[in-house]
């Protein structure tokens, strides 16, 4: 592919963003960053990718670090800046790829290459589907599912100006619940081959 291509894609717990995002790489025979970006950062930077797990997409506890002078000692804010360095090198230097999360469409944005989308779900559809995947019970997978939606936004919001899931952010917004993964990804692809013949 001639043209660099970076999908971003944000999701809410459950809406099945990753499964999305992972046949859009499919589709579009381009690596997937997730949680595999520390392996990548970890070699970068010749450390144990296990150290630096526990603080991936999490948002620093204000309480036990403070920031001086521009510098931060969380080290929360040290791995998602890492990541992010990382994004934007792999950006630079023209590579394409798929990015689940980690600000992406914040981190890149001005690349010329960037396509954000949000993946987001009905409630009872993500319920059901959280369900299924991790074998629980309803009330379980609400709270699931309001943990780990606090947790991204939080994360989020404090590395970005833009709001998590706000649609302003994002070149697409779309609701997974509506035609179901298997469609969705459908017309993501759509939108997104759509996006590269026209700005061409």
């Amino acid at each position: 592919m001639e043209r660099q291509l970076i999908i971003s894609v944000g999701r809410e717990f459950g809406s099945g963003g990753h499964v999305i995002a992972e046949e859009l790489a499919r589709r579009f025979e381009l690596p997937l960053y997730d949680s595999n970006l520390l392996e990548n950062v970890a070699l970068e930077k010749n450390v144990a990718h296990e150290g630096l797990q526990k603080y991936d997409e999490k948002p620093k506890v204000k309480l036990f670090y403070r920031t001086v002078r521009g510098h931060s000692n969380s080290p929360h804010e040290h791995v998602a800046n890492m990541q992010f360095d990382f994004l934007k090198r792999e950006a630079d230097a023209g590579k394409s790829f798929v990015i689940v999360g980690r600000c992406a469409e914040t981190v890149l944005k001005g690349n010329a290459g960037l396509i954000s989308i949000f993946v987001l779900g009905d409630k009872m559809a993500k319920r059901a589907r959280i369900m299924e995947k991790y074998g629980i019970t309803e009330d379980e997978a609400r709270r699931m599912m309001e943990k780990e939606d606090l947790k991204r936004k939080s994360y989020h919001n404090s590395h970005c100006k833009g709001k998590w899931g706000d649609s302003r952010n994002y070149d697409l917004s779309i609701n997974s619940s509506r035609l179901g993964i298997d469609k969705t990804i459908d017309m993501v692809e759509y939108y997104i081959r759509t996006r590269i013949e026209h700005e061409a």
